[in-house]
């Protein structure tokens, strides 16, 4: 299949591998930002491949890993009302509250519906006007422009029974409190492909400049990465700290000009807490004045609902590269898929998920 068979080839892999390799002359750190990339690192064995200068750490990239726990029980708090149908992807069912998930609502009688897109909570609000249907948007730059249609939507064809729950984030504010940090070790940038496909990279260049670190928009497929790794190894051996596209195949510079200009028209930018690390200025998106009320929020009361994450998840620092997920005591233990503590183990985006699932396999076939 085109643009995805070429970017799985083994020989040309080896290929970056060993180019990779040949141009190593020192420890560099680099850090994939996006859980997909992770997922893919993880499953196709990528760190195998590198020489033992090359570390990669996992950041923040994955949009369940990071929506904070109290969004989670204030998606709880609404989905448990008789008068609501409370809509979501899939991958926010399973993620753990502060006493349950939104799958023990269900069990327990709430209307929670598992939906594939916004406007099918859109339709389902159309179809049940006696009912306050809410969906819950959560992720990075890359759904919320489907999330903003659904409100333009709603708004156009006067379905005022529909609401979400906004727990989008933005990147490069993410990006900039790491490299800010006292304990940052990230030498090196993999950004996110499809981020920048909505949004452009036009923001990467001040981070780049005052941060000095190379930065390079990356795709998810193996070539892909190694790819990227190589063209982030090649400027800092040459003392470059640029921005540069491996993934032309999908990223303008501009980005989509459309869906960015849906985004500012129906969200507005705000502080936003993220799981694990805390508050970070400027880093989401929340209804603008024009659009407020759409927002669940507000209209069931929910905003003052504030709980402190579990001490004995170190999620917050697998998602900024200070620790793996194997360092984390309750890994394979008391935290597994099957029965998740923190967000990273939820989420097949989720660098501790990629751990148990491809490094446990991997292990297990090399000791048999």
């Amino acid at each position: 299949m085109r643009f995805i068979d070429e970017y799985r080839d083994g020989e040309t892999a080896r290929r970056y591998a060993e180019e990779i390799k040949r141009i190593t002359t020192r420890t560099w750190t680099l850090m994939e930002i996006c859980g997909g990339q992770t997922h893919s690192i993880i499953k196709s064995g990528i760190e195998s491949l590198l020489p033992a200068e090359i570390q990669l750490l996992h950041g923040p990239g994955c949009p369940v890993c990071v929506t904070p726990l109290e969004i989670i029980d204030k998606a709880i708090a609404i989905a448990s009302r008789s008068d609501v149908i409370f809509t979501s992807f899939g991958d926010m069912l399973r993620v753990p509250g502060s006493h349950k998930d939104l799958l023990s609502v269900k069990a327990e009688g709430g209307d929670v519906r598992m939906v594939y897109s916004p406007l099918d909570a859109l339709t389902i609000a159309k179809n049940n006007p006696d009912k306050r249907v809410v969906f819950f948007a959560v992720g990075f730059e890359t759904t919320a422009p489907a999330n903003a249609m659904a409100v333009k939507e709603a708004r156009k064809q006067s379905i005022v029974n529909f609401s979400i729950l906004s727990s989008h984030v933005l990147v490069p504010p993410a990006i900039a409190a790491i490299l800010s940090s006292s304990t940052n070790k990230v030498q090196g940038l993999l950004a996110a492909g499809h981020v920048c496909t909505v949004m452009g990279y036009e923001e990467y260049f001040p981070l780049a400049e005052q941060y000095k670190v190379p930065i390079v928009v990356t795709g998810f497929e193996p070539v892909d990465i190694l790819q990227g790794i190589y063209m982030t190894v090649k400027q800092l051996e040459e003392g470059r700290y640029e921005v540069e596209n491996q993934y032309s195949r999908s990223v303008r510079r501009e980005g989509n000009p459309a869906a960015r200009a849906l985004l500012k028209e129906v969200f507005a930018v705000i502080d936003r807490k993220w799981r694990g690390i805390g508050e970070i200025p400027s880093s989401g998106f929340g209804l603008s004045e024009l659009y407020t009320e759409f927002d669940a929020e507000q209209i069931f009361g929910v905003e003052s609902i504030e709980v402190q994450e579990p001490a004995v998840c170190i999620a917050g620092d697998v998602l900024r590269g200070i620790r793996k997920p194997q360092e984390c005591p309750a890994f394979g233990n008391e935290c597994k898929p099957e029965h998740p503590l923190g967000a990273p183990m939820v989420s097949s985006e989720g660098a501790c998920a990629a751990y148990y699932n491809y490094k446990r396999i991997r292990n297990t076939i090399a000791t048999q």
